[in-house]
Formats: C-alpha cells, sequence, structure tokens
C-alpha cells in the first residue's frame, strides 16, 4: 500500500516545490505522475530501477550533483539542506528511499535540468511523454496514464 496521492501533494511535493522556489501546478502534478507510475505511490521504494518514490539509480543520483547542483552552489545548498546530516555523507542514495522531500526534489532536479516546457497540469499524455524522456525511457505512455487513472484520479484513493 503506497501514500494518499493527496497527502503526498499537500505534505511532500508542494511544500518541495515551494522551499526550492518552484511551485507550479503543472510540477505538482507531474511529480506526482512519476510518482504513481514509478512506485506505485510508494508501494515499491526500491526495485531494480532505483531508489524511492520515483526510482532514481544511483548513477542519476551522483550524475546530477556532479553536472547540474555542482554548477549552482546556492541551489546545491538547499537541496542539501533536506538532507539527513550523517546519513548523506555514508549512503546518499538512501536518502531517494527513506527521505520523501529529498528525494523529490531530487526527482524535480532532474526534469528542470532538461529545460522542457511544461505541459498544463491536466494534459496527462504531455506528462507521459516527459516521464517516458526523463525516468523511463523503455516505458509506454499508457503505462503512465494508467497510472494516472488508477492512482491520482480520484485523489482520495490511498494507493494503486
Amino acid at each position: 500500500m503506497g501514500i494518499a496521492a493527496s497527502e503526498l501533494c499537500r505534505y511532500v511535493i508542494k511544500p518541495t516545490l515551494i522551499y526550492l522556489g518552484r511551485h507550479d501546478q503543472t510540477a505538482e502534478s507531474l511529480l506526482l505522475g512519476i510518482a504513481a507510475s514509478q512506485s506505485e505511490l510508494g508501494s515499491a521504494l526500491h526495485d531494480r530501477r532505483g531508489h524511492g518514490l520515483y526510482s532514481i539509480t544511483e548513477l542519476r543520483h551522483r550524475a546530477l550533483w556532479d553536472t547540474y547542483l555542482a554548477l549552482d552552489p546556492e541551489r546545491a545548498s538547499l537541496v542539501r539542506g533536506l538532507a539527513s546530516q550523517h546519513a548523506f555523507l555514508s549512503a546518499p542514495q538512501l536518502e531517494l528511499t527513506v527521505n520523501l522531500r529529498y528525494a523529490t526534489a531530487i526527482a524535480w532536479l532532474l526534469v528542470e535540468q532538461q529545460r522542457l516546457v511544461l505541459p498544463a497540469p491536466g494534459d496527462v499524455l504531455a506528462m507521459a511523454r516527459i516521464w517516458k524522456e526523463i525516468f523511463h525511457p523503455q516505458g509506454r505512455l499508457r503505462d503512465f496514464t494508467h497510472a494516472w487513472k488508477s492512482c491520482i484520479s480520484s485523489m482520495n484513493q490511498v494507493a494503486c
């Protein structure tokens, strides 16, 4: 059983985007759809594809830090502020699994790094294309739209 979509949005995604100075309805919807597609809103937090709500691999996590956040010390400091003090230093990839706000920030930065034009909040197919391009190139657009319908459409369901 995963996290209720409405609660994930209210208590994790929205506050994280506000903290990053990037809050936008489309960003919120996109991250919710990615979490639904990648982990069924937290039903599976670790599999062969990666860690946490967004199934981010250690390699992508490290590359984001090395090639994107390293170039923006202010933003890097902001994101680092979401991580645990000691755990981050010894096993940063575990933050992707256990720290929902940190994982959400990293997922958003993977999107932001691509400099894509975000679609309207209700354009599920356009969000599916972004998910496929950034998070799951082998995925099918219908996988995203199915996850959206089963996990998010009724925002009051607890999980997929």
